[in-house]
């Protein structure tokens, strides 16, 4: 092997090497970012069900009446 070939493959370690520390530094500040606000409402169907509305009328249906 000669210079010019292992000189070739160092630059391409190094920058590998760089590339993935600053996509790993990348993934960790987003996910730091999504971490901090946390849902206080159900998501989903749950969030239509704890509706009052929701629970008025599925009282009503219990109880016979339209």
């Amino acid at each position: 092997m000669d210079g010019q070939g292992r000189r070739a493959k160092l630059r391409s370690f190094a920058l590998g090497g760089i590339v993935g520390a600053s996509a790993a530094i990348a993934a960790a500040r987003r996910r730091r970012r999504a971490s901090a606000p946390r849902r206080t409402t159900p998501v989903g169907l749950a969030a239509f069900e704890e509706a009052p509305c929701y629970r008025e009328l599925v009282d009503r249906e219990e109880r016979g009446g339209t």
